[in-house]
Formats: C-alpha cells, structure tokens, sequence
C-alpha cells in the first residue's frame, strides 16, 4: 500500500527481494521505508512494525462472531543514515530527494507460526506496517503484506502409513428389505502433493435391486472458530466415477487414480481455523442417500521422495538372500528350461460355443454364445542359456549352464 498525500508522494514499504514467493520459519524479512515529499516534511519518528495475526470474523443469527489470534509481533524505530537531527530530535525532508529507512527481522522458528490463508470467514495474514510520527501532525502509515508457507513434509512415517475403511448400509423398499450396498478401500499413505496421483484400491458390492454407481473425490473442509461458535464449509475440488454395478453384483478398482489438483497446503496448527482435505469415496443409489466412506488426506508442499517404498523393497530383498551357502548357487545359477513334453500342440478348446451370458433360471444349454476360433500353439524354440561369468565363478556347474 502506498500512501501519497499533499506533502507526500510517496510512502511505501519495498522489500529486498520482491520477488519472493513467501517466507518461512526462520527466514530474514528486510526492505526499505521509501519516502519522497512535495515540501519540506518534520518527521519525529519513523516506526516499523511486523505482524501476523489469524482472525474469523462471521454473522451466526443476530450475533457477531469475532476471533483473533496473534503469531508475530515485532516492533522497532529505523532511522537513516547521515541525516542529521535538529534540537528536538527532528529530522527534516527536503523536496527532490529520495529517503529511504532499511529495516529487517527474523521469523519466529518452526512451530510458532501457520501458513498465510485467506477464507470466506477468516484469515491468516502477515505484514510489514510503517508508521510516520510527524509533530502537531496525526501519523501517517502504509503496510505491505507477505506470504508465509510453513513446510510440510509428506514424508513422514504417519503420512507415509495406508488408510483403509469399510461402509455399509442396509436398504429397504416400502419397509421390506432390500439387500446392501458396500464400500471397502484402501490407499498406500495419507500425505500427496500438488500434481501427485492418489491410487484407490477398493471393492464394491451391490445386492440390492437398483443399479448404482460407485465414484470417488477429493474433499476440502474449511473450519472457522469463534466466541465458542463454528462454523463449517466443505467443497467438492475432483471427482472420478467407475462403472455401474447392477444387482447382485460387485465391482473391484485396482490401481485407480485420481489427480491431486492446485491447493493449498493442509493449514495445521491454528486454533481458530482449519483446512483439512479427505479421500471421499461413495456409491450413489437412486431413491437413497449415499454410501460414503473418508478416507484422511493431508497435503503438503515436500513432495513424496519415494524412500520408504524403496528401502522396503531393499529390506524384503535382502532377507530372500539371507540363506546357507550351500543353496547359493540354486539362487544364482539359471534354471532348467520348462518341459514341453505334456504340452499338446493341438490346443484347441475343447467346446466351440463358449457362453457370454447365461440364464440361470433356463436350461443348461440355452444361453446366449459365440464361436470360438482354433488356437494352434506353435512348438517351443530351442533353449540356451549361457552366463559367463557364472560359469568362470563355479566351473564345477558348467553343465547346468547350457541346455537345448
């Protein structure tokens, strides 16, 4: 924000790199206080100020829902360099020239603050306010706002731990029963990135009489807290959808995937607010509520690295190597080719109408079919196998190295 008035042209806060996206813990704020007057200007003090606070501020009825929160205060005088002061501590600003006050302060270390947010209700919110004290004067201040982004690293054994969960419910027509509809999925961990894919493993089954769909989405719930009050908002980000699943029947994903879109990190640590994301997986049943069950999602902002996975596929592998010496060369030497000799080579299938669908309640005969065609199975090629370095290593096995 800049202020300009009839002494001032400008008044404003300029920060070192503006270019930065956001800060963190830890992090170094400075800049400058960029003053430049039209006539000559008194100034007694020029303060500066950093600030961030989360606040809600909502209507619930007649009553007004208001709540704040303070996690960064700082405040100290700047004054600049080779300007002279008169008797009364008076330092004076002379039209043409370009005043510039430098500033700079730490962030709080890690734990103290919560990322920047800005909500329907609330907010979290920093920034750097200068303030002019002019005598005989009322002060004159400008401000300028910052992002902070608190790491939050996906990586972490609790994020890294699968969620599962199962869901039923009972249906009815005109008090009479009328089966289930079921959901039980599962996801390899809890934390995703920006761009990241979320694969579902689930299983849904349907006995019940009505044709039903089973989907899934990416939820967000925004929680905002004041004068003992709260107040929730949830939002539908990304939806996928399977296929529909008749009666008596039951569905399987294996491996689906759903996008984790552009967000804002989980917002942890605040007390008056929240943002909290959820997997949300449900079937849709005409003439009923829905069956839905969530699964926890946190999202961060230190993408998944993949070691986990890794070191527990290096860990299993280890352990199938950990055997007696005497079954080493069982481990490395090839095996012996597979044996043709029971292998028919005609392969054709025993009866040439196969059936698609079958009716149960009919003969065994009647159906719908179709014609399978004659598969013949060429005869297997020749079989060589040769390691060389195998074969230098364990001259003894030499024989096993070669087969046709």
């Amino acid at each position: 924000m800049v202020i300009i008035t009839k002494k001032l042209k400008t008044f404003e806060v300029v920060f070192h790199d503006p270019t930065k996206a956001f800060y963190s813990s830890g992090d170094k704020v400075a800049g400058n206080i960029v003053v430049e007057v039209s006539e000559v200007t008194k100034v007694s003090a020029m303060r500066v100020f950093g600030i961030g606070c989360a606040k809600v501020e909502y209507a619930k009825g007649k009553h007004r829902c208001r709540e704040d929160i303070e996690y960064l205060k700082y405040e100290d005088t700047v004054y600049l360099d080779h300007q002279p002061r008169d008797s009364n501590g008076l330092v004076t600003l002379r039209p043409g020239n370009r005043y510039e006050y430098m500033f700079g302060f730490e962030l709080p270390h890690p734990g103290q603050l919560v990322s920047s947010y800005k909500g329907k209700f609330g907010c979290v919110q920093y920034y750097v306010r200068a303030v002019m004290e002019r005598p005989s004067q009322p002060a004159l201040q400008c401000e300028k706002h910052f992002e902070v982004e608190e790491p939050l690293d996906v990586n972490t054994p609790d994020l890294l731990a699968p969620a599962a969960g199962t869901k039923e419910k009972k249906l009815t027509c005109m008090f009479i029963p009328d089966g289930h509809v079921s959901i039980s999925a599962k996801i390899d961990r809890k934390g995703f990135c920006e761009g990241e894919d979320i694969c579902i493993n689930a299983k849904f089954e349907n006995t019940c009489s009505r044709i039903v769909v089973p989907k899934a989405a990416i939820m967000v719930k925004h929680t905002y807290q004041a004068n003992g009050r709260t107040k929730v908002l949830g939002q539908k980000l990304s939806v996928v959808r399977g296929n529909h699943i008749i009666s008596g029947m039951c569905d399987m994903w294996q491996g689906k995937t759903i996008r984790v879109p552009r967000l804002k990190p989980s917002l942890l640590g605040c007390d008056i607010i929240h943002v909290d994301y959820a997997l949300r997986i449900y079937v849709h049943i005409p003439g009923s509520d829905k069956v839905v069950l969530e699964l926890p999602l946190v999202i961060g902002n230190i993408p998944f690295n993949g070691f986990g996975s890794r070191t527990n596929s290096m860990s299993s592998q280890a352990e199938s190597l950990n055997t007696p010496f005497s079954s080493f060369g069982s481990l490395c030497l090839p095996s012996q080719p597979p044996s043709y000799s029971n292998i028919s080579r005609d392969c054709r299938i025993d009866s040439a109408l196969t059936p698609l669908l079958v009716n149960y309640d009919a003969d065994e005969d009647e159906g719908l079919f179709m014609r399978a065609p004659e598969l013949w199975y060429p005869p297997p090629p020749a079989y060589t196998e040769v390691d060389e370095d195998l074969k230098q290593q364990w001259p003894c096995s030499s024989g096993l190295l070669n087969h046709e």
